[in-house]
Parts: structure tokens; sequence; C-alpha cells
């Protein structure tokens, strides 16, 4: 780390967390008006860290899990939420200083209401899943019990080569299967245990249940991928912080008892995973704000839907024309919590090479002076070129450079990243090197506008939600296993 003021005042944090007992996110689930109108098509979280590859522990690959469709509701039969099939799902691997693009990868679903094999089984039924060609749990992925199943398919674009040329346009998977939801123990009983509930925390590819397992897929141009459904791995007190900044958030120590209400408990995603190995990756300089010079790539995440859609009686709609996107994100928080009303719409349809003119929100965070007006602080809230330094542009900055970062579970890991002592090779365990599940991107963030630009100070604030109500899984695709509907709870 760099010595500077700036430095000096983070390690004071450091310090101050190891005596107060503090252990070493909001996201974007509705972030805009406009996509809050289109759920399938609405980024939740990106995540981004260097592991290994599933199969392969002695290949370092980058880790990218992007979470869409917000608030799945686990028990919501008879269709359960699907990956909209007239959309592009994007993930993008961008220069980590300017937020050009350089890489592309899209991922295409099959058709949401197919009236025949191999998307349908029987259409005579009101059971998407356990009535296919025969009644029953759902053994395998794809079985006969499995009545729909969606597919997908993967393109590698690339944008930018070394020489800033354009390059190739790749099918590189097609008609690679997605796992059933998690319906519950009698239909999908390898998800779960003797009691219904959604069992997780796997340490090794072997232990995931099967249907995770077999929708894994090993890709020939080196890369893996995955898609389906997924547990909400975000935990924030966001109710409480949009109303008006409950008390509650801060109650118990400046917000790190625990004690708060996790607005995202018990719902489910879908999720939209890639592990790139990094020999594959440019590895180009960057600055971090905490850590001085780095080398590796930016990601960021962006969903597209055809300009037309026309809809017409009796038939079903036809979408065409050019993709346009619709929503995107890079690092937590940004849309949701730093932009005002009047370009939360607008940001979605930007890059982030444009993210300039996003720029005066994170140097002029509004919630600073709303914390102010609450509680009486008396934090910076204009000329906050520390938070520019993290959010524009808005990709994810990722240090290529180190071994695997720890992950949630794991000794050492710590669900504040480098302000709690994880680090790996010179750069932050997590968030703002990348993101990692289980970090807890809420309290970091707090803790740097209460205590930014100058960080001679270090207050630390939290929304006293410390972590998630679900287990990580340890292994591709990280994201814990979805909630069952039958026995799903979302009470405190």
């Amino acid at each position: 780390m760099r010595r500077s003021s700036r430095g000096m005042g983070l390690v004071a944090l450091v310090t101050l967390l190891a005596f107060t007992g503090g252990q070493a996110g909001a996201a974007s689930h509705s972030d805009a008006p406009l996509i809050k109108q289109d759920p399938q098509a609405n980024l939740t979280d990106v995540y981004a860290f260097v592991g290994t590859k599933y199969n392969e522990p002695k290949e370092k690959v980058l880790n990218v899990v992007v979470h869409v469709r917000p608030f799945s509701e686990p028990g919501d039969g008879v269709i359960y939420d699907r990956f909209a099939d007239d959309a592009r799902y994007s993930i993008h691997i961008a220069d980590p200083q300017s937020g050009a693009e350089l890489v592309r990868y899209d991922f295409k679903f099959s058709n949401i209401n197919p009236q025949s094999p191999p998307g349908l089984k029987n259409p005579n039924t009101i059971l998407s899943y356990g009535n296919g060609t025969e009644v029953g749990p759902i053994n395998d992925v794809g079985d006969a019990r499995q009545n729909f199943v969606q597919t997908y398919d993967v393109t590698k674009v690339v944008t930018q080569d070394d020489k800033g040329r354009r390059g190739p346009m790749t099918l590189i998977a097609n008609d690679l299967l997605t796992p059933p939801p998690n319906v519950g123990a009698r239909t999908t009983p390898a998800y779960n245990d003797a009691s219904g509930k959604a069992v997780s925390g796997a340490i090794s590819f072997a232990a995931l249940d099967k249907y995770t397992r077999q929708t894994v897929f090993g890709l020939a141009s080196g890369e893996a991928v995955f898609a389906g459904p997924r547990e909400d791995g975000f935990f924030a007190d966001t109710p409480g912080i949009f109303d008006l900044l409950d008390p509650r958030i801060l109650g118990g120590g400046f917000g790190q008892a625990g004690t708060g209400v996790d607005g995202f408990k018990g719902f489910n995603v879908l999720a939209y995973a890639i592990q790139i190995p990094l020999h594959q990756l440019p590895s180009l300089p960057y600055q971090s704000p905490f850590f001085g010079p780095q080398t590796g790539v930016g990601v960021y995440a962006s969903v597209s839907r055809p300009s037309v859609t026309i809809r017409v009686g009796q038939r079903a709609p036809l979408s065409e024309g050019p993709f346009v996107q619709v929503n995107r994100m890079g690092n937590p928080l940004f849309n949701e919590v730093l932009v005002a009303l009047k370009d939360k719409d607008n940001y979605n349809r930007r890059v982030p090479t444009e993210d300039a003119a996003f720029a005066t929100y994170a140097r002029n965070p509004e919630l600073a002076g709303l914390i102010n007006t609450v509680f009486s602080t008396n934090f910076v809230t204009m000329n906050r070129e520390d938070l520019v330094a993290i959010f524009i542009p808005d990709v994810l900055r990722v240090n290529t450079a180190t071994g695997p970062v720890r992950l949630s579970g794991q000794t050492g890991f710590s669900r504040l990243g480098f302000l709690g002592g994880d680090t790996t090779g010179g750069a932050s365990g997590g968030w703002p090197n990348g993101r990692r599940l289980g970090d807890d991107v809420a309290d970091i963030a707090l803790t740097a506008i209460a205590s930014g630009p100058a960080y001679s100070t270090i207050t630390v604030l939290g929304d006293n939600i410390n972590a998630n109500d679900q287990v990580y899984n340890q292994v591709f695709p990280y994201s814990a296993t979805p909630h069952a509907g039958p026995t799903n709870r979302k009470d405190p």
C-alpha cells in the first residue's frame, strides 16, 4: 500500500476493526424506473474474482458470475422464472482504466413457451416439472420428468484485439442445458435435505448437487459456463436504508451488530456465469485508489433487447431489429444509490467509456448529505475524488496478477476485504478489487462515504446485516443453491 495520508488512514481502519470485532453489500435490484418494469432483464449483481478452474485446480481463471431477475419467488409455480428468450445477456471484458470493451460473451436462451420437444415434452399438463413423458421426481437434468427444459448458446465477440482491431464473432457453445428450479423435495430432491431445505456450501465440485454438476460445461475453447436458478447472494437492510435511513441500520455499534433486516432473505435469482483462463485475457495497467498501480481487466454485465417488439392478437409477440442495451452493471451500488432519478435510465443505456457524464454523482454523493441530515454527522459531501476513482468508469477492476482470492467460508476471508485484513498478492481480497460472493459491499461503501476523502479519521458504518441467509458454494458457479418453494421463509 502506498504511504500517504489516505494509506495511513486505512491502516488505522484495519486497526480499529481489529478492536471492534469487525471481520476482515446494496446492489442494483431496483436501480431505474424502466428496467423495474422488465424484471427478466434486470441485473442485480456482478461478481468477478481470480480463482481456479472447476476441474483443474492448477489452472487460474477469472470467474464472472452475474445475477439477474431480482426477487425471484422460490414457490412461484406454475411457471417459475425463466431467462427471456428475446434478450441478450452479456459479460464484458474491458480496459480497466478507460472502460472500453475488449471481449464480450453473449448468452442467448431458448423459447420460454415451446409447444413440443425438446423444449416441452408434454403440453397437456399444468406441470412444467415432475410430469413430462412420465410422472415423478427429476433424477437428471432433462430427463423424462423434467417437462420444460431451457437451453442456451454462448457467443464470444472480440471487439478489440491487441492492435485495436475488431476481431471475430465465434459460437463457442450451443444447446447447453439449464437446471430446473428448486420446486421442492418431491420434484427436485437432489437440491434438498431430508427436511426439504436447500443444501449449499459445497467445498468441491463433487459435493455440488447433481443438477448443478450436470449443467457446468467445460468448452472446447477453454472456458467453462453455467446458467440457471440460484439463491440471491446479496444481503443488506435496503428497506431500512431507503426508509429515510431508519435508525435500526446503525444500532448496536455503527451498524456492525448484525441486527438489521435482510431485505433479500429467501429470494432466488437467475444466474449466468463463466470461467475464463487467465492466459486468454490481456493484463492492462490501471490505478487502484488504495493500492496504487495494478494490472488486470475490467468487467461489467449488460442485458439487451431487440429494438422492436410487435404484439398482434392471436399470435406470440415478435421481436426483431438490432439489440438495444436496456440494463448494465459494474460496481455494486452506483446506479441504485448514487445516480439521481433523472439519469438512472440514461445510465443503463450508456457504456462505461461515457461514464464521465455520471461522475458528479460519485463526486458529490447525495447519500452523505442524507446521513448528515438524519444522524447529525459531518461527512464530506463534495469533491469526493476518492469515490470517483472507485466508480468511474463503472467497471469492476480485477487484479489478475494475484493468486486465487479467499472465498466466503475459507480461513482468512473477511466480508470487508482489505479493510478486514484480507489481501491477496498486494490487492484487496474483495471489492473494490473485483467482487466476491460474501463481500459486504454495503458496509464497505458506507465506510468509504463516511471516512473519505482524506481517510485521516475512520468511521466504520454498516447496515446491521453482516451475512447472507444461505451459505455460498466454494466452487464454480459459487452462487448458493436456490431456495425451495415449499420450505422458504422470508421473515427475520
